[in-house]
């Protein structure tokens, strides 16, 4: 995968049921072949999903230097996400989704959401301001 002239899969695109899995895997594979480009593996949003897999990233790195495909990967990954319930898993999903970055952290991220989509305060979301970047469609969403 060459991240200098693509990006990785959105955030939001599920592996095994889980978002941000197929990203981190798609930069896994950039960092392999060293075209990461732009992006970090093992970045922030990547470490909090494998502390909730209970993995490392070197672990994952490895799983995807050996595979052939895809399929390879998830039947690797296939019994790590298995010890998580599916509630578990939405609810994992829903709150990696949703959630707002807060003080210093959201003070950058207004600070990039101006740069990257100005107008659009609905944005409130790393996953979504990386889509806007990544120039995927976000839609429109009434603020509460």
């Amino acid at each position: 995968m060459d991240l200098t002239k693509t990006y990785p899969r959105s955030v939001h695109e599920k592996m095994l049921g889980l978002v941000q899995l197929p990203r981190t895997i798609d930069k896994a594979k950039a960092k392999l072949a060293g075209h990461l480009g732009e992006y970090n593996y093992d970045c922030p949003m990547d470490k909090a999903l494998f502390a909730y897999l209970g993995i490392e990233g070197e672990w994952l790195l490895e799983v995807v230097k050996n595979a052939k495909s895809d399929a390879d990967i998830e039947t690797q990954l296939r019994p790590v996400v298995g010890k998580k319930s599916p509630a578990e898993i939405e609810k994992w999903n829903h709150d990696w989704l949703t959630a707002k970055p807060s003080g210093e952290s959201w003070e950058h991220f207004v600070h990039l959401r101006e740069k990257i989509a100005p107008g659009r305060t609905d944005v409130t979301s790393w996953p979504d301001l990386l889509d806007l970047d990544e120039k995927r469609p976000v839609p429109q969403r009434v603020q509460a």
